[in-house]
């Protein structure tokens, strides 16, 4: 039994981390946010040479994408991270598995988190624990 708490403690831990990096690399797609924006500043502007700027329509479809990735990334990262904070306080047992499951889509590092979480998820013993929310069970030994 302590060794179903130590490793929902260690699940914890590292869904902060697999958080901590989706959402870093959600914000990759500032880069084009950045250019969708000059796109749009630059449309708006009178032709300086030869060029014509592009039109306002490909900044605004930059932005847009961009807005909708990274906050898609984002989401995901904190939804992570909430399952990282249900594992140490051992509550939703349902919606850890959800994400454990979740999880196995993002390759390599969410897949492996999520078969262990699953793993882990799947034993009576931690059944027992989240729903008695983190206590020991009292005829378990200790």
């Amino acid at each position: 039994m302590k060794e179903d708490l130590q490793h929902l403690q260690l699940l914890g831990i590292f869904h902060y981390i697999l958080g901590i990096i989706v959402a870093l690399f959600s914000c990759f797609p500032f880069i084009h946010l950045t250019m969708g924006i000059i796109f749009v500043i630059l449309a708006h502007q009178p032709p300086s040479g030869a060029e014509e700027p592009p039109p306002a329509i490909i900044g605004w479809l930059f932005i847009i994408i961009a807005s909708v990735i990274i906050l898609i990334g984002w989401t995901i990262a904190f939804l992570i991270i909430m399952a990282g904070r249900n594992y140490n306080r051992k509550k939703h047992y349902t919606y850890c598995l959800v994400i454990a499951c979740v999880e196995c889509l993002f390759m390599p590092l969410g897949t492996a988190l999520g078969i262990f979480s699953i793993v882990v998820l799947i034993r009576d013993t931690v059944k027992q624990i989240f729903e008695q929310g983190g206590q020991l069970p009292v005829d378990s030994p200790k």
